[in-house]
């Protein structure tokens, strides 16, 4: 396993990362990566809000009302296949030049496109040329958040000692998790503001013209945060470049390939579990179980407390017992919880829904706590930003990005949630197949800490 931390004390003094200046530092790393996947996933989780309820009107208004929302969810699944391409070059540039100058580069583009999406103009004012834009800007969106997610983790793990590694580690997937819950704030307390005329005419802008609140994070990290004292280590170390010496990109791809891949069919479950949660239960629960809008999306973000406790615990309790070990244990959870969970949801009651979701979100927890020490310590440092990103978007692509569109195409051809939940076994048992497989690379490898 190769160590994230600089080697010697003589080494961490000389790269300004001495003990008395760490607790400080990692507060402010702390502080940095919350509010940044915070307010990027906040954008992100926004857009898969609004696709279940806003936008196939608005941008697919030619089509019938399921077409619509089919249509929806698909321009919310292409910010997913752009996210791959995000991590590419995101990860190349990072393992480079630096994490930091990434993640803000990241950090501003992403809050551009999301500011513009709150300025589109809808089909109803240019017709098809509407839904061109949206899928345009939603490209852009999946490149941003493709790159931020390795930035943010290695900022945490690279700053890190191993033995709490996983427990700071985790706060990134806090800051994920709080900004899934600002997504869906953001349009509950928009609905008991606004009717749903004024939230079909303008209200739904509101949430995406927040996107400028990220150029000023960007701006913020810029000044904020100095890179990892392991980027500094690994480019004092370095060699002035060669036309022979391979690009990151290029070697992470030709050396560890089968790990990335591995990587990403183990995040299958936990990505597509959020977003089936969000979008997939809250367009079925207003389209077919004829549930009130605010109240479910009450719900929905009351079982989203959850992890925001669980996570750390669960990341706390990795770097005790090891990753892998939690994360078979909540693929396995949320795979069988699936099908006691839609059946709380059929009975309409919503003291059993939040009961069914907080339950999700809590085994969730076991997955996706430990997730990004263990991401971090699959590669080396000259190529560690590449390897986490990919593996982790490649992941998101066949997770989340395709979980609205297969949960309403499921529903809507099998009239009943128990083709969900079926799905959902599907995927943990992709997620369990890798996860094994990629533990006994590692242990193979002498990564005993796996």
């Amino acid at each position: 396993m190769t160590e994230l931390t600089p080697s010697t004390p003589a080494t961490a003094a000389r790269l300004g990362d001495s003990p008395a200046a760490r607790p400080h530092r990692l507060r402010r790393l702390v502080t940095v990566a919350v509010l940044a996947q915070a307010i990027e996933y906040f954008d992100f989780f926004v857009y898969a809000t609004a696709s279940a309820i806003f936008l196939g009107p608005l941008f697919f208004s030619g089509l019938g009302d399921t077409a619509a929302t089919l249509a929806s969810f698909s321009t919310f699944a292409v910010g997913f296949v752009a996210r791959p391409v995000g991590g590419a070059v995101a990860g190349h540039f990072g393992d480079r030049y630096g994490r930091k100058p990434v993640l803000v580069a990241s950090t501003v583009v992403m809050g551009v496109a999301t500011f513009l999406m709150g300025l589109l103009p809808t089909a109803a004012t240019i017709g098809w040329a509407a839904a061109v834009l949206l899928v345009l800007l939603r490209l852009l969106q999946g490149f941003a958040l493709g790159g931020q997610w390795g930035g943010a983790s290695l900022l945490l793990t690279e700053s890190t000692p191993s033995r709490r590694r996983g427990f700071f580690g985790s706060f990134v997937q806090v800051g994920s998790q709080l900004g899934l819950m600002g997504g869906i704030s953001a349009f509950l307390v928009l609905s008991f503001l606004f009717s749903n005329q004024q939230m079909m005419a303008w209200g739904w802008r509101i949430p995406f013209l927040s996107g400028l609140v990220m150029i000023g994070v960007g701006l913020y990290i810029h000044r904020a945060v100095e890179d990892t004292p392991k980027f500094k280590e690994l480019q004092a170390a370095r060699p002035e470049p060669t036309a022979a010496e391979q690009p990151p990109l290029t070697k992470v791809l030709r050396e560890h390939w089968r790990t990335i891949l591995l990587a990403g069919g183990a995040f299958v479950l936990p990505n597509a579990v959020a977003f089936i949660v969000v979008s997939g239960i809250l367009d079925y629960g207003v389209r077919s179980l004829h549930l009130a809008r605010g109240p479910l999306l009450g719900v929905i973000l009351a079982g989203c407390v959850a992890p925001l406790f669980f996570l750390p615990y669960f990341a706390h309790l990795s770097d005790r017992v090891g990753r892998p070990k939690l994360f078979i244990l909540g693929a396995v959870g949320v795979a069988a919880w699936g099908w006691p969970m839609f059946a709380m949801i059929d009975t309409r009651n919503l003291w059993l829904i939040f009961v069914a979701l907080f339950v999700c979100f809590t085994i969730h927890s076991l997955m996706f706590g430990p997730q990004v020490a263990l991401y971090a310590e699959l590669f080396s440092t000259d190529v560690r930003y590449s390897g986490a990103s990919l593996g982790y978007q490649v992941g998101s692509v066949f997770g989340g990005g395709l979980a609205p569109l297969i949960t309403a195409a499921l529903l809507d051809s099998t009239k009943a949630s128990w083709s969900v939940a079926a799905y959902m076994t599907v995927l943990g048992v992709i997620s369990l197949l890798s996860i094994a497989a990629l533990r006994r690379r590692a242990n193979s490898a002498g990564h005993k800490e796996l």
